[in-house]
């Protein structure tokens, strides 16, 4: 029984790296560049977690409304 609760433990902890790769980083760091979470989550998961965070490092800050 020790065995499988470890390897329960151990998928609980794989989800919970893949969610925060895939999701909470890329909304993060879109939220922090003024650009649209949902969207690039979407890129996340349909492109891959890499891919956004590379692009949004590459991309910098949203630029204002008003053109700045």
């Amino acid at each position: 029984m020790g065995e499988h609760v470890l390897n329960l433990l151990f998928a609980l902890a794989v989800l919970a790296l893949v969610i925060w790769l895939a999701i909470l980083l890329p909304a993060q760091m879109a939220r922090e560049r003024r650009r649209n979470p949902l969207i690039w989550i979407g890129i996340s998961l349909v492109g891959s977690p890499l891919l956004a965070i590379l692009l949004l490092l590459a991309l910098g800050n949203a630029p204002d409304r008003d053109g700045r």
